[in-house]
């Protein structure tokens, strides 16, 4: 045995001694967990690029319930995807938390300090409460998990490169821009997921942001502001929040829409903008931001669509984007109903059962 190790060289024929030491103690049922995990880590193919991590949950000692939005939405679509086995346990992405040195890359170092103020977070997740929080328990409570969700954009989006598409079951938070957060929005998770792609894949010049959250995307619209190479269709109610004039300057294809706008109104005008848009530019990556709070009761978007409007609105987006070979990077953005959950879900698993989430 001693020689056998001396003359391996790979990491796997390491594990192979590891495996026959087991054996010689007896401990079979170890052998066959290693072996997997060994084949797991060679071979990515039995996943799907579905993206999650169970730190995407806020958590605040039950404070978040305060909240309207739901905290653990990522947790919930994932458990409707376990049930109906679109998905299985273990086989999508799961990201590790953003560095500071990646935040900076977007972000001004003077906004990332503020962040280390309660009173700043308080006001960016509008829970006036977090205020009398010591800032340790919210970076860990609320901060860190969007650490993590944006971490998750990010590499969602290297993996609709590599599979034509991806969804992060969190991120969107298309009110941050580089030096302010708000709206929910700690961190540009939009930008920095686009200037990463720019920096790292040589191939990949130019990008096309689709925001059909019920609000403006003034974040991305503002660290974005006449750069040719990132193009912004933004379909939103114009009578809510943030009503940013100056960053809708940045919109190429502006769909203002107004309060209670039903299905049929709705999906009209996004099959015409959206097949405008690719008309006038042709990105190497597409970035879905799939708010649902459009729907009916939605507390905050004020939108009347319905269950089945987003899964023809979701439907509609993949398929315009596989049938031309463009890479789509779906994000959760905004939903503040208890069953949004169930909605995105039940859209993912219609996008299975339309072939459009073929790798």
């Amino acid at each position: 045995m001693k020689r056998f190790t001396e003359k391996v060289h790979h990491e796997q024929q390491k594990e192979v001694v590891w495996i026959m030491q087991e054996r010689h103690v007896g401990r079979p049922e170890l052998v066959s967990e290693k072996r997997k995990s060994i084949a797991e880590q060679e071979d990515d193919s039995f996943k799907t690029p579905i993206v999650y991590s169970k730190r995407y949950g806020v958590r605040f000692c039950g404070m978040e319930k305060l909240h309207p939005f739901d905290a653990a939405k990522g947790g919930h679509v994932l458990k409707f995807l376990l049930q109906t086995n679109i998905l299985q346990a273990g086989r999508f992405y799961e990201p590790t938390e953003i560095t500071k040195q990646d935040l900076q890359k977007v972000h001004t170092r003077k906004y990332l300090r503020s962040l280390k103020w309660s009173l700043n977070a308080a006001k960016i997740s509008e829970i006036p409460l977090l205020l009398f929080v010591p800032n340790t328990f919210v970076q860990r409570g609320y901060l860190r998990p969007m650490r993590f969700q944006t971490a998750g954009s990010i590499l969602a989006g290297s993996l609709a490169l590599r599979y034509g598409w991806a969804i992060n079951l969190g991120g969107g938070f298309h009110h941050c821009c580089a030096y302010k957060g708000g709206g929910f929005c700690p961190y540009a998770d939009i930008t920095l997921l686009i200037t990463k792609t720019f920096e790292e894949e040589r191939n990949v010049e130019t990008a096309m942001i689709v925001d059909l959250d019920a609000h403006q995307g003034n974040g991305h619209e503002r660290d974005f502001y006449e750069n040719n190479n990132v193009y912004i269709l933004d379909m939103y109610n114009a009578s809510i929040y943030p009503r940013d004039h100056e960053a809708k300057l940045a919109i190429s294809c502006a769909v203002e829409l107004r309060p209670r706008t039903a299905d049929e109104t709705y999906l009209k005008k996004l099959r015409r903008s959206l097949t405008y848009s690719l008309n006038e530019f042709r990105p190497d990556l597409l970035v879905y931001n799939a708010g649902t709070d459009i729907l009916l009761g939605d507390p905050l978007g004020l939108l009347s669509i319905t269950p089945e409007g987003v899964v023809a609105r979701d439907q509609f987006v993949f398929a315009t984007c596989r049938e031309q070979r463009i890479p789509i990077v779906m994000l959760l953005s905004g939903g503040y109903l208890k069953s949004s959950a169930k909605v995105i879900a039940e859209s993912i698993v219609n996008l299975k059962a339309k072939g459009l989430l073929a790798c």
